[in-house]
């Protein structure tokens, strides 16, 4: 066991071991069994090697318990690169462990579920992208035949396939639903028809030059994944941020919080049939967007999280957001007392908190099943103080996402009021010259996006490069809950329940 890293105060506890294959489960177990989470796994290139990196992370405990940070490094040989599988330990392991094997050929072994996650079958056998040494990408064709779905046998069973190509402007996803009558007894996603090498393009670049990579990870979470990528840089280079840098940071953050929340509200109400609701709160929207556009210049958030600070114009007048606050109250309640409404949210596709914690599900999906975790909290970047919230629910059901949304905007509304009380609009806090790192550093960023925790890692060579960058949206983690929450439900429900998860392609399908 390697000792915790010499942290300066106000940093999370870290503790780094480099471990042999065979040590690695006995290890994972017990980090885990200190109420650690998985929260990223990456595969390394180095020289003559392979490595992956484990990240476990635990959140501030009650009193002074600080945030905890565990990396777990295994370097494996190039030319045989197999690790005992942690997915009996561990569902996202396992999920993580999969991706590896489709990217860098890392086998896992002992796996219970080996079957491929990223790799569709026209892509050649052997060719693992992510590699050095994978060249240019040889001739596609049908090696693998189709996808292996486990089919459900039985009296009246039928399949259902829909996509992947939707109507609208949504990435490609394939859903398999095997149903008896319209009851869905099993439904599969098939994802990563677009796998855009996103991580391959941060490689070799400067730090400010990867900046506009990040922003486009996922289109709706400009801020949440720039500001996971910036916090990793400066945690690699040791660069403390200003604290009003840091408060205009999570002014932003709860400015995408919002818009997309109300988004939600309103599309959860479309997918019922109460487009006269979608259409107020899309006039809200409207709003907020216009909010995002005077706050930055553009009505994504774009270019108001930069290395090293923050580009703030204006902050929303408090009385502007009071107004929109009670407006969004209002429609709220109207659709919650509509009968229709509220039968079709009451007690459809449950996810059991039991199901939200084995599965690692994150953000409103898991805090609407009774999972109490906020990385705002638990992984702060800033003080929020009291002004941050938690709100949680117990039923699981698409009601309590609803709910957890709708609570949500009213905290993000309290935080930015706080925060912004007395900052003056339009600082500009940026990136300072520093002297690239004399040795080969990494870093790690945590936020909580509007969807859920995103982690950020990188590594950075000693010309101040990056090596390496490791990417994991809320979303990797809550697609496999859907699939769950939809079992027993009826196929009419599937855009709804879908819509209350409101998962990302973009986001997934790095």
């Amino acid at each position: 066991m390697n000792p915790p890293d010499d942290t300066p105060p106000g940093r999370p506890e870290r503790v780094k071991a480099d471990l042999d294959a065979g040590a690695l489960p006995g290890r994972a177990a017990a980090v885990l069994g200190e109420g650690f989470r998985l929260a990223l796994t990456a595969a390394h290139q180095d020289p003559g090697a392979l490595r992956v990196v484990y990240l476990f992370t635990k959140g501030k405990g009650a009193g002074d318990e600080p945030e905890r940070r565990t990396e777990l490094h295994v370097r494996l040989d190039a030319a045989d690169p197999a690790l005992p599988s942690l997915a009996r330990l561990s569902f996202p392991a396992g999920r993580f462990e999969r991706e590896m094997h489709d990217l860098y050929g890392i086998v896992p072994r002992d796996h219970p579920l080996p079957r491929r996650l990223v790799r569709h079958h026209h892509w050649p056998r052997g060719w693992y992208p992510m590699r050095d040494d994978a060249g240019a990408p040889p001739r596609f064709g049908d090696p693998e035949g189709p996808y292996p779905f486990v089919q459900v046998e039985g009296p009246g069973v039928y399949e259902i396939p829909v996509g992947p190509v939707h109507a609208g402007l949504i990435e490609p996803g394939h859903f398999r639903f095997s149903v008896v009558g319209e009851t869905i007894l099993k439904l599969k996603a098939r994802l990563w028809f677009v796998h855009k090498g996103l991580e391959k393009l941060f490689q070799g670049r400067l730090p400010d030059a990867a900046v506009p990579i990040a922003e486009r990870v996922s289109g709706d979470t400009t801020v949440g994944h720039t500001l996971a990528f910036c916090l990793a840089v400066e945690d690699a280079l040791g660069l403390q941020v200003s604290p009003g840098a840091q408060r205009m940071r999570a002014i932003l953050l709860e400015l995408e919080r919002l818009y997309n929340h109300v988004t939600d509200l309103g599309a959860l109400c479309n997918d019922v049939g109460h487009s006269v609701l979608n259409a107020q709160f899309g006039r809200v929207r409207e709003r907020l967007l216009r909010f995002n556009a005077l706050a930055t210049g553009h009505r994504l958030l774009r270019g108001g999280v930069v290395l090293g600070g923050a580009v703030l114009r204006t902050v929303p007048d408090p009385g502007a957001l009071g107004a929109l606050e009670a407006d969004v109250a209002g429609l709220v309640d109207l659709a919650l007392g509509h009968t229709v409404v509220a039968d079709r949210f009451t007690g459809t596709a449950p996810l059991t908190a039991e199901a939200a914690r084995d599965l690692g599900a994150l953000g409103y999906v898991a805090r609407a099943s009774g999972v109490d975790a906020d990385a705002r909290r638990d992984h702060p970047f800033t003080d929020l103080g009291p002004a941050l919230t938690v709100p949680t629910a117990t039923t699981g059901d698409v009601l309590a996402r609803f709910r957890i949304r709708a609570r949500e905007i009213t905290g993000s509304i309290a935080i930015i009021n706080d925060l912004s009380c007395g900052m003056d609009t339009g600082a500009v806090s940026s990136w300072p010259p520093l002297a690239p790192p004399a040795g080969p550093v990494s870093g790690v960023g945590i936020v909580e996006g509007w969807r859920g925790t995103i982690v950020h890692r990188v590594e950075l060579a000693p010309g101040g490069t990056l090596t390496r960058a490791k990417i994991v949206d809320p979303s990797f983690l809550n697609w496999p809950a859907l699939p769950v929450a939809l079992t027993g439900a009826i196929v009419p429900d599937f855009p709804l329940v879908n819509k209350s998860f409101n998962l990302s392609y973009a986001g997934n399908d790095l």
